[in-house]
């Protein structure tokens, strides 16, 4: 299959001429809640998530009928400097517990009704240490992009992409110092379960990635390239697909939301299509959270990956679009008030 872009110069051009919201749909939305059989604020944020999905699909009475969860897998090179608690193997016999519907986000994703896709990038081709220097070369990153925009299906209306990579933590938090500074402590978690001396050595890593990888001048395209994943990249190309089709999306984790900002520090507002399903354990997902200027629907400690929080938020978006859309006005209930 040919793909949507040549160069990362064409997808960065991509998200520069990417559409917003359907003004029409919006204020139609508004319009419904006003007259809905209820006070006004009463639904709180669901009323709100609710005039958010209608402008993205453009329909005033929208429900959601074909959510998607996508889930891509990729190893990181950096994991043999000891950052994560588990082997690279793991990536694998999790990928094939995915695809059996054996992980938790295997029952989420039956739960909220959602098809659900695995995706596994070169699983035997680990990206660059990312601590000597760049994950992948731009051809490399061209092709896990392309595999992320394909893996969206154009007739879901609800998108979660998840992950799954031994090592990401790392590069999550690599990222998310590249892109917005400060000690690389306060980025870096313990990931799979890291010991207090196991963590300092993963801050240094991430600390030495940074500064290995650091390029003036650079964009979030090319952060991503420099101290991402295939798995993460892939993620990037399925949520501008999802904007480019008007697909609303929920964000997952850390991981997730570190490849959500390299989108939008590259060129802002191209989140707008997207809420935060969930803030995490790891230290640097609420802080990302901020600089995004997202807040968080869930709060359950989770710290799992694969999607899993973003799939538990999915739910509250199809109960927000649920009331909207089959809650009586005051004037079909005959109630007074309206």
């Amino acid at each position: 299959m040919a793909r949507a872009f040549s160069s990362l110069s064409d997808f960065a051009a991509l998200l520069r001429d990417m559409s917003g919201p359907d003004a029409a749909a919006t204020l139609g939305a508004r319009a419904r809640d006003a007259q809905l059989t209820k006070p006004p604020g009463a639904l709180g944020r669901l009323e709100g998530l609710a005039e958010w999905y209608c402008g993205w699909r453009g329909e005033a009475e929208p429900r959601v009928s074909a959510p998607q969860v996508i889930v891509f897998a990729g190893n990181h090179g950096v994991v043999a400097q000891g950052v994560s608690a588990f082997p690279a193997e793991v990536t694998a016999q999790m990928v094939a517990n995915f695809r059996a519907g054996g992980a938790a986000v295997n029952q989420l994703a039956a739960l909220v009704g959602a098809r659900m896709d695995v995706e596994a990038l070169d699983l035997d081709r680990p990206t660059g240490d990312i601590s000597l220097g760049p994950a992948m070369s731009e051809d490399e990153m061209l092709g896990a992009l392309q595999v992320g925009w394909d893996a969206v299906d154009p007739t879901s209306d609800l998108l979660v992409v998840g992950e799954m990579g031994i090592g990401n933590t790392t590069s999550a938090a690599a990222i998310a110092l590249a892109l917005y500074g400060g000690d690389a402590a306060v980025w870096t978690g313990r990931g799979t379960g890291l010991a207090d001396a196991a963590l300092a050595h993963k801050a240094r890593i991430v600390a030495q990635s940074v500064a290995i990888n650091t390029a003036s001048g650079a964009g979030g395209l090319e952060v991503l390239r420099r101290l991402g994943g295939r798995e993460l990249v892939a993620m990037a190309g399925a949520m501008a697909r999802a904007r480019v089709l008007r697909i609303p999306l929920v964000l997952d984790g850390f991981i997730c939301t570190a490849a959500a900002a390299c989108l939008e520090v590259e060129h802002p507002g191209t989140l707008d299509h997207t809420i935060a399903g969930h803030v995490s354990e790891e230290p640097g997902h609420a802080r990302l959270l901020q600089a995004l200027g997202k807040t968080p629907l869930l709060s359950l400690g989770l710290r799992l990956g694969e999607g899993s929080g973003g799939v538990l938020a999915m739910g509250v978006v199809q109960a927000a679009l649920a009331c909207h859309s089959g809650m009586a006005t005051f004037a079909e209930a005959g109630v007074s008030g309206g």
